[in-house]
């Protein structure tokens, strides 16, 4: 199941907002961005901080944004990266990958784990949850935010959940290793009992005296 585009909203920036401009652009609450991708020409703008600030918050690597761009035609981008001025946390540029339609992209895919397992609840075992995402290719229109993976399979601690045994969405290849553990439940831990050796008795009667004799 895809997700709807997030909606981002964006200003061309002049020519004196490049460079040393920059600042002023900061200054004015704003973010400075560029919009690149393969075989289009990079274009500079800038983003409204508070907007931008707030839904990277909720961002995935595979977040769909609808860019609606002052001045040029909206475009379908992700994020790409964000800098970020180590001393203050301050957003310092972002950059935002655009594609052309029909183009498929290759991104990381958040598993999330949902049910119960059986192994757990009544077995008392710890559920190893080996792998968090994995990757994808597909149009960015069919690209869910997560894949769920239900771990009601897990009854006991011979079975595991493979990569292979993802069900996917249409339109998504599968680029991780298919035979790879997601999650599987292992058995409580058992102290091990160490018993302590027998003491030795003492012997009953003492080893008679160096030199002495018995009476005559």
């Amino acid at each position: 199941m895809s997700t709807a585009p997030t909606i981002l909203t964006a200003t061309k920036r002049t020519e004196l907002e490049m460079g040393k401009g920059a600042a002023r652009v900061r200054k004015a609450g704003r973010v400075p961005a560029v919009v690149f991708g393969h075989g289009i020409e990079s274009l500079p703008v800038s983003l409204d901080a508070h907007e931008f600030d707030a839904l990277r918050k909720h961002l995935h690597s595979n977040t769909l944004i609808d860019l609606q761009v002052e001045g040029a035609e909206s475009r379908k981008v992700m994020v790409h990266g964000i800098h970020i001025d180590p001393r203050y946390r301050r957003l310092l540029h972002v950059d935002l990958f655009a594609f052309k339609s029909g183009e498929e992209v290759t991104v990381d895919i958040a598993l999330v784990t949902v049910g119960s397992s059986h192994a757990v609840d009544k077995l008392d075992g710890t559920l190893l949850h080996n792998v968090d995402h994995i990757r994808v290719r597909a149009l960015p229109e069919d690209l869910p935010e997560s894949i769920e993976i239900s771990i009601e399979p897990l009854v006991d601690f011979e079975v595991a959940i493979h990569v292979r045994d993802l069900e996917l969405p249409e339109g998504l290849t599968l680029l991780s290793d298919p035979d790879e553990v997601v999650a599987k439940v292992i058995p409580p831990a058992v102290a091990e009992v160490v018993e302590a050796a027998p003491v030795e008795e003492e012997a009953a009667e003492a080893p008679a005296a160096e030199g002495e004799s018995s009476g005559s």
